[in-house]
């Protein structure tokens, strides 16, 4: 700011002194010269100050021509006034245009800040959206007419596999879609596109991902169009439903053998014996025993599938209150509740049998209360060999079953009685399982739906979501209705019937609808008073019933149940009812959890990674290792790996492994390790115990257990000469093969203190002589492959 002064000062300055100058000058010479200068001295303060500046100096340069014309007469009095004429015109003309200029420069100044400024608060807006897009977890991603990827969100890039920038302007049939059905969903792609069809709801169709892997994926389209209304692309969400799947088919082969045990003759050995099986051999169990409650506290055990397994013989399990009593089949039938034990080596209730388990070698149990007539009539128990076998979903999926167990068993002495109770327990079992397989809250209340208006014989049924946040209960599923409910989507607590249910917390039942909405007076807006009396008359609604959905003791939502005849259930019916509210709310708050428990379990992996990354650079830090050794060997023993055809999900051990390669040298002295010269032959001894060491650290692990390969055998040779065990061929572990090649072949061409680096060729060289006899020929092969390619890829 000071310069800026200084410098208006110093122009200041020189137009005085021009003007002095002027002023001597009009003395001593004639008007006509004098007119010259003072013309540019107006031009001059017209260009600094404008129209000011103009009619100043206009009036100083008529003083100059006065000043001349009095020491100099010559001029007649007309030329005067010229003069005066001319500077005054001068002055105020170009004055005029230069504050114009000046004040047009301005505005668009002020238009280009204000450009600038709209520019920064679109930028931040954009990124704001797309971090809204990111937070989401389903699959977001526009097209443009051509079928151009414009934009995906996170979520999309990791189903896929591709980071942003590999994706963007990709065309997404040509890259994302399996081959066999690329030219059938680009043809419907632009039938939308010339909008000759109008987008489907929903529809499922395959991604391809980068690891040539397919992932199924449940897709919601809609149209882009511009201002004009000229459509520009389209916006699809997309969740992934590949497991759902895949518990879809595991359920329907559950259904499937229920059946098979629900339509055997009425014998209990012979239905005992299928209940057995079916866990055993199409769920992984590897023991299952079925056994009855005995009113003096024993367990009659009735079948076990193997049925050559000996584990059974001579068990003695009770299920009073007794020590023996204590283990999960006990617990079960007392409890009436399934009982897991996840790990029965350390189960302090499992004490009597621990000796027993040991010698089986089971790791976990389960044990599902078969229930009937609300009473538990026995006990079904399954065992594993692994630990924590028992996961949620599986235990859902077997308590359903244990349902259908109980109810076989129990229809065998007591047919009349299981015939009626049947329909009920299927009924539970088919919206039970569906729960338990559905991790999408908005699949699960489908299911849900269809199986409450299939069993219960409902005419209409909807569920409301509870908003904390808000306050409102909005609508998220529905079924039955003939028209839409888009004047019943959001409503208060406490707002109609179901706002009441909400409010209060418990189930309500109106027998006679149109007549309870004339004459009851409800806390409701005019506009939903309308639009809910319509309904009514509309739909035919005479019954009424709002039940609240809870789960451990949260409010979570209202499920509403309309009849279009005379209300006929029986109290039974209601409580039933609510038993399937009850578990659509678990199936809510199940859905919370397990979002929450996979987003910990990622967190946890990802630390893990980073913890064994660290090690790594320990190690090279240690043992003086060329920098990035670690990162080097590990990139290139997966990318051989990859190609030699081991799997996606085994990959992620061999990284491991190679990362950890010589964390064994840990426990080798560092006397012996940095040593400089050769190393004695009992300091060689020492240094070979390095792979056993490894194992000895790794082993205790159970999370590296499956990366172990690397670090006790990638000094193992092919010809069963290496250490510490001397493997020999295909004995050695393929990763310790791969490993084996991709070390020596970075040992020799990086640095070492006792001797430079080896060329790539006499590396390349010295790995083809001892092909055969250190290294897997099949192993080599491809090496050199790999080497190849990253040599032609370096010339390009």
């Amino acid at each position: 700011m000071r310069s800026e002064e200084r410098c208006s000062w110093r122009v200041l300055g020189g137009v005085l002194a021009f003007a002095v100058f002027l002023a001597v000058w009009a003395y001593y010479f004639p008007m006509l010269l004098v007119a010259i200068p003072a013309l540019a001295f107006i031009v001059l303060c017209t260009s600094l100050w404008g129209i000011k500046g103009g009619l100043i100096s206009a009036t100083l340069g008529a003083a100059f021509m006065t000043v001349s014309y009095l020491t100099h007469p010559e001029p007649t009095v007309r030329g005067l006034v010229l003069a005066y004429l001319g500077c005054f015109i001068l002055g105020a003309g170009v004055g005029m245009v230069v504050s114009r200029i000046r004040e047009s420069e301005k505005r668009y100044r002020l238009l280009y800040e204000r450009g600038e400024e709209l520019e920064e608060i679109l930028k931040r807006e954009r990124d704001i959206f797309r971090q809204y897009f990111d937070l989401v977890q389903t699959i977001i991603v526009a097209l443009d007419r051509e079928g151009k990827v414009t934009f995906i969100n996170r979520k999309g890039c990791e189903v896929l596999g591709y980071p942003y920038s590999e994706i963007i302007g990709k065309n997404w049939f040509e890259n994302f879609l399996p081959e066999r059905m690329r030219d059938e969903v680009k043809g419907v792609f632009q039938k939308l596109i010339s909008g000759e069809v109008e987008p489907l709801e929903s529809y499922e169709n395959p991604v391809l991902t980068r690891d040539g892997t397919e992932r199924i994926i449940l897709w919601h389209n809609t149209i882009l169009r511009d201002d004009s209304g000229r459509i520009t692309g389209t916006l699809s969400s997309g969740e992934d439903v590949t497991a759902l799947r895949h518990q879809a088919r595991r359920l329907e082969l559950l259904y499937r053998a229920a059946e098979t045990l629900l339509t055997e003759e009425l014998d209990v050995e012979e239905r005992a014996r299928t209940a057995v099986r079916i866990p055993v051999e199409d769920l992984g169990v590897d023991l299952a025993w079925v056994g009855f409650a005995e009113p003096d506290g024993r367990v009659q055990i009735l079948a076990w599938y193997p049925e050559d397994h000996s584990y059974t013989r001579g068990l003695n399990v009770r299920w009073d209150d007794t020590p023996l009593g204590q283990s999960p089949a006990g617990k079960a039938i007392r409890s009436g509740t399934p009982q897991i034990a996840q790990d029965l080596t350390s189960d302090p209730n499992f004490t009597p049998w621990r000796d027993r388990v040991i010698q089986f070698g089971f790791q976990s149990a389960a044990a599902f209360p078969l229930k009937a007539r609300r009473n538990t009539v026995g006990i079904l128990v399954l065992y594993s060999t692994r630990k924590a076998f028992f996961a949620r979903e599986l235990v859902y999926t077997l308590q359903a079953f244990a349902h259908l167990a109980a109810s076989a068993l129990e229809s065998a002495r007591l047919f009349e009685e299981t015939q009626k109770n049947l329909r009920k327990i299927q009924a539970l079992r088919s919206i039970d399982t569906a729960i338990a397989g559905s991790t999408d809250p908005r699949v699960t209340f489908s299911v849900a739906l269809d199986e409450l208006t299939h069993q219960l014989g409902i005419d209409a049924a909807d569920i409301l979501l509870f908003n904390p946040h808000a306050l409102t209960i909005e609508c998220v599923a529905h079924k039955g209705f003939r028209g839409h409910l888009d004047h019943r989507v959001v409503l208060w607590l406490g707002e109609s019937l179901a706002g009441r249910v909400a409010l209060e917390r418990r189930m309500i039942t109106v027998k006679d609808l149109p007549t309870f909405w004339r004459r009851e007076v409800l806390e409701v807006s005019e506009e939903h008073a309308r639009g809910f009396e319509r309904l009514i008359a509309e739909e035919g609604f005479l019954t009424y019933y709002g039940v609240p959905l809870i789960a451990k003791g949260q409010f979570l939502g209202v499920l509403e149940v309309f009849q279009r005849t005379p209300a006929e259930e029986t109290e039974e019916w209601a409580e039933f009812l609510e038993m399937l509210a009850n578990q659509m709310a678990i199936a809510i708050d199940n859905a919370i959890l397990l979002q929450k428990l996979e987003r910990t379990n990622l967190e946890l992996t990802r630390a893990y990674d980073a913890t064994l990354e660290g090690w790594a650079r320990v190690l090279e830090l240690h043992d003086r290792e060329t920098e990035g050794h670690s990162r080097r060997v590990t990139e290139m023993t997966l990318e051989i790996a990859r190609r030699m055809g081991v799997r996606e999900e085994d990959l992620i051990h061999i990284r491991r492994g190679a990362l950890l390669h010589d964390i064994g040298k840990l426990g080798i002295p560092d006397s012996i390790l940095l040593k400089p010269g050769k190393l004695t032959e009992e300091e060689w001894e020492i240094m070979k115990k390095h792979p056993v060491y490894a194992y000895e650290m790794l082993s205790k692990i159970a999370y590296l257990r499956p990366a172990l390969d690397i670090p006790y055998c990638h000094h193992e040779k092919w010809d069963g000469s290496g250490y510490p065990r001397g493997l020999k061929g295909e004995e050695i572990p393929l990763p310790a093969r791969i490993f084996a090649v991709v070390d020596v072949f970075d040992a020799l061409t990086s640095d070492r203190p006792y001797r430079k680096a080896w060329s790539r060729e006499e590396a390349i060289a010295y790995i083809k002589e001892r092909s055969g006899k250190d290294f897997d020929p099949a192993v080599v092969e491809v090496f050199l492959e790999v080497i190849g390619a990253s040599r032609t890829q370096e010339a390009s």
